[in-house]
């Protein structure tokens, strides 16, 4: 990914000061290359849903922070959660199966929406927790006094949830904290009151997760799955398409979604759509059928950009050579 517009809002609020509980980042992936906060705690008092920057990433009632990995097969592999801060675990659940949650299998998850976790207890009030962790991968046991950084487990798709992410909650004296903006009276968007976090994490106003080519417009379980993007190595000159797909989240009713091919010989693809509604994950193919025995031999480019307002909120870039 090569994001050009960056909203640093949380850098912008106040510093945790000296002494004060502070957040350090709880798993291990990158921001912005390797993960993506899907969703924030919604500020909205009433029956909508905002953000803490005044966006959409965040649904009525949220109450945490969502931190996605690009796909299942990610979450296969293996990425370690970790303790945000010191602490002694005071609750934890491991063996819940990591699946998509679906309305046939809701009331076998009633009660137990958090999946797999732990909860933290720090001091002055302060708690963490972090939910749907991958089953069998919990390490720690109530009772247990650990650092921060110490891994409690890994990312899952235990619990009610549709994909492999880590939801953090923090609470201090049981009610709610939004990490990013500490002031609960403060509106969206202020830089009145301070951010949790010991280092700034970026607000990212929506972005591409994953893209790829393919012999076809592909299902979209493939494309979670991660099954997509490894179809591209079969890919050969004489595959009988040639499509771009890009995967995205944060979509706003408006966006405009780019996608062009560019060949040895020119440009084969140059699409355009207009997103009709907000979507918190989506994707968009485009492509061209094989008109000869090959194509000609050479570097094929894939090209996504997602525009806002006139302003690219980001691009994604996939190679593919033909010899």
């Amino acid at each position: 990914m090569c994001r050009i517009f960056v909203a640093l809002l949380s850098s912008l609020a106040a510093p945790v000061a000296a002494g004060d509980f502070a957040l350090s980042w709880p798993i291990d992936c990158t921001l912005g290359e390797t993960c993506h906060i899907q969703q924030y705690v919604d500020r909205d008092p009433g029956p909508g849903a905002l953000d803490f920057a005044c966006g959409p990433l965040t649904y009525d009632g949220h109450k945490g922070t969502d931190i996605a990995l690009p796909s299942l097969s990610d979450m296969e592999i293996g990425v370690q959660v970790r303790a945000a801060a010191s602490g002694i675990v005071v609750g934890m659940r491991d063996g819940m199966a990591d699946r998509y949650a679906t309305d046939a299998g809701s009331a076998e998850i009633e009660g137990r929406d958090c999946g797999n976790g732990v909860v933290l207890r720090h001091s002055e009030g302060w708690e963490t927790q972090y939910c749907h962790m991958k089953s069998g991968s919990v390490r720690v046991k109530t009772g247990d006094r650990i650092a921060a950084g110490t891994v409690l487990g890994e990312v899952g798709l235990s619990g009610r949830t549709q994909f492999p992410h880590l939801h953090l909650s923090v609470r201090q004296n049981g009610a709610v904290v939004d990490p990013f903006q500490t002031s609960a009276t403060a509106a969206c968007g202020s830089t009145d009151g301070a951010t949790l976090w010991a280092k700034p994490v970026a607000y990212t106003a929506g972005g591409f997760i994953a893209a790829g080519f393919s012999a076809e417009v592909p299902a979209y379980e493939d494309i979670k799955s991660g099954a997509a993007t490894a179809r591209q190595e079969a890919m050969t000159g004489a595959s009988p398409a040639l499509v771009l797909w890009a995967y995205a989240y944060g979509g706003r009713e408006g966006d405009l979604v780019s996608l062009t091919i560019e060949g040895p010989c020119g440009v084969l693809i140059d699409q355009k759509v207009t997103l009709k509604k907000d979507q918190a994950q989506f994707f968009r193919a485009a492509g061209k059928r094989l008109r000869s025995l090959s194509w000609p031999t050479g570097l094929y480019t894939g090209i996504a950009r997602l525009v806002r307002d006139g302003k690219e909120v980001d691009r994604i870039m996939r190679p593919l050579r033909f010899e």
